[in-house]
């Protein structure tokens, strides 16, 4: 990708979650004696394309993922910040430090993410205007009633499992941000946004390797995935 079309990310990590059970945040566990954010930001660092980096995370944390940034060498890493309340306004907040014409947002507990799917994700939005990373769904998925009931059984062959980063235009993703606000709207991710706006979202199939590390499970499956690539890679 040339200069011009270099984008900005922000990464975020605000969130606390209680599915790992434990008293530290899951994104500041240690993943081969590296926090797992640290994985997460250096996958961007070493990418051509990205030009800058937001992280946001809580207040509280600030200081020491600083030290951590100093410590790794991620000098693209421009600005830390806390987030807001909930997801979509720490992103919001993250696009507000952004100066690139592009931006991504991911999820900093996906420390697998491959680049050469983000570059895909990246050509894909410029040429469309927003895109977003998924996998096909493997398992049949039911709808489910409130009393336990099967109601329905989407088409599996339609269903994606959406992943992260997701890339959009920066302009508009604010703009997306700013209705969603004004609407009172929340979303599960930033595709929703845009899609409110009547703004079509490309899908990029990624890798069922891009997990985003919730539960102690996931946690050992990371160990294990860091192993085997240490030992592909000696």
């Amino acid at each position: 990708m040339d200069t011009e079309n270099r984008v900005g990310v922000v990464v975020v990590s605000a969130g606390r979650g209680t599915r790992m059970g434990t008293r530290e945040s899951k994104q500041y566990l240690l993943l081969k004696d590296k926090p797992i954010i640290m994985h997460t930001l250096d996958v961007f660092e070493r990418m051509p394309l990205v030009q800058e980096i937001v992280l946001v995370t809580g207040a509280e944390d600030i200081d020491r993922c600083t030290g951590w940034i100093k410590e790794y060498g991620l000098s693209k890493v421009v600005k830390v910040i806390s987030g807001g309340s909930e997801r979509q306004q720490s992103v919001y907040k993250g696009l507000l430090e952004i100066g690139t014409e592009w931006v991504m947002v991911h999820d900093g507990v996906r420390p697998f993410i491959e680049p050469e799917h983000v570059e895909a994700c990246c050509r894909k939005a410029q040429l469309s205007g927003a895109a977003v990373l998924a996998v096909k769904v493997k398992d049949t998925i039911k709808q489910v009633s409130e009393s336990g009931t099967i109601e329905a059984t989407p088409d599996r062959r339609s269903l994606w499992a959406i992943h992260t980063p997701q890339a959009f235009r920066l302009s508009a993703l604010k703009k997306a941000h700013e209705q969603a606000e004004a609407d009172g709207f929340i979303g599960t991710d930033d595709s929703m946004l845009v899609e409110r706006m009547g703004i079509p979202v490309a899908v990029v199939e990624s890798s069922y390797t891009n997990i985003k590390i919730t539960t102690p499970e996931d946690l050992e499956y990371a160990e294990f995935m860091l192993k085997r690539r240490g030992e592909r890679n000696p």
